[in-house]
């Protein structure tokens, strides 16, 4: 049943509005072989970079420049020889990504200049301020939203400020996106309504159980949203 009256939508970008991390995984495809033609033992390569990110994190944020710095330092670890040669090389991998194209999904500007015209629309994502900045700005598609949001981190607290901060009322706010961990969860247990757009490559470290909850949807795919609000 579709929603009539006006509603806050809260929407996420990355894996959401635009593909993401593709990018990263293709890289890491790339040191791990690279590591293969090395003769290192990259059995447990992807599960040690996991944990180095989730170290790391927590200090120094999210962003390319760190996941590089992961990345590279998780390379060395399994590395048999050290090479300067190859730990610039995969340092190179890495950064590319901030040069890459924003590749916008399949049906999102059309869905969100439907959504416009209905409902009041912000972008809310987490990350580095300039990249994320710099990939919303490449996406065209920030005349959309009313207003947009880049936090550090997006759970419970931070939607629970972002509620008082606005003055939206939790019940006619709703936060969309791929992520269990960062979008629905946290944004339900704000007391939000929430809409969970499942990606298939989403990252390793937003792997989470979607709350079973009355107020949340689930759709295949971004522009189905056209169909509910």
């Amino acid at each position: 049943m579709a929603i009539f009256n006006s509603q806050n939508l809260l929407i996420d970008a990355d894996d959401t509005l635009w593909e993401n991390n593709i990018y990263f995984e293709r890289v890491i495809g790339k040191v791990t072989a690279l590591l293969d033609g090395a003769g290192a033992d990259t059995q447990t390569f992807r599960a040690e970079l996991d944990d180095a990110e989730r170290r790391r994190i927590p200090v120094q944020g999210y962003g390319t420049v760190n996941f590089m710095q992961s990345l590279v330092e998780t390379f060395e670890r399994f590395l048999p020889v050290p090479s300067s040669t190859l730990s610039a090389e995969v340092q190179g991998l890495a950064l590319s990504i901030l040069d890459h194209p924003v590749e916008v999904l399949e049906g999102v500007p059309e869905t969100l200049a439907y959504l416009s015209g209905r409902h009041t629309l912000f972008l809310v994502t987490k990350g580095n301020q300039k990249e994320q900045s710099g990939k919303i700005r490449k996406s065209n598609l920030q005349g959309y939203f009313q207003g947009i949001e880049i936090l550090p981190e997006k759970d419970t607290r931070a939607f629970s400020r972002l509620l008082d901060s606005r003055g939206w009322e939790p019940s006619r706010s709703w936060m969309i996106g791929n992520s269990p961990r960062s979008d629905i969860n946290p944004a339900l247990a704000a007391g939000m309504n929430a809409v969970y757009i499942p990606h298939l490559h989403t990252w390793t470290l937003e792997h989470e159980e979607p709350a079973e909850h009355p107020h949340l949807i689930e759709l295949d795919r971004f522009s189905e949203l056209r169909l509910h609000f």
